[in-house]
């Protein structure tokens, strides 16, 4: 509301009101902001603010300097290792390889030995199974021999008993004799 009675003095009376700043010692508050700034800058500059500002950056810019250097070197000790590492496995991969190529052949010889093992001592086996049926043989036809000579003795027996009597027996004794002392 205020304004708008502003507003119709204005239009009433035509003319515009003017304001005034209030100022110290002639100064406005624009002027005296710049006047602080200026004091400033000279504070600044008096103290040498710009080259302990330039110090200060050049010491931050050294520290990032080392640091980069520090990530660069690092960088290389990880890439180095990671080539020692990969060089590591390779040629432990490549033992790997030749252990179990070692153990299939040394298993391959094993099987082989185990089969030639077998084979012997099934052919051992085989020759003195043969060698026990042989001797069982021979003791078979051993004892048919005896038993065949035993019953061929008792039937000659039985026919000399049958055929030959006193008589005959002391003409083959006579015989016998004779041909005793033919022999001396």
């Amino acid at each position: 509301m205020a304004e708008e009675a502003h507003q119709g003095m204005t239009a009433a009376t035509g003319t515009v009101e003017l304001h005034h700043e209030p100022t110290a010692f002639g100064l406005a508050a624009p002027g005296w902001v710049a006047l602080s700034m200026l004091v400033v800058v000279a504070i600044i500059l008096w103290q040498k603010m710009p080259a302990a500002i330039g110090r200060m950056l050049d010491a931050k810019i050294d520290g990032i300097k080392r640091q980069l250097d520090e990530a660069a070197r690092l960088r290389q000790e990880a890439e180095a290792m990671l080539i020692d590492a990969q060089t590591k496995h390779a040629a432990s991969a490549a033992d790997a390889a030749a252990i179990v190529a070692h153990a299939e052949a040394e298993a391959a010889a094993l099987l082989a030995k185990a089969e030639t093992d077998a084979d012997e001592l099934v052919a051992r086996r085989g020759r003195m199974a043969e060698d026990k049926i042989a001797a069982a043989e021979r003791t078979a036809i051993a004892e048919v021999r005896a038993r065949a000579a035993e019953a061929a003795a008792q039937a000659a027996a039985a026919v000399i008993a049958e055929k030959h009597g006193a008589a005959a027996d002391k003409a083959l004794v006579d015989k016998a004799i004779a041909g005793l002392s033919r022999a001396h």
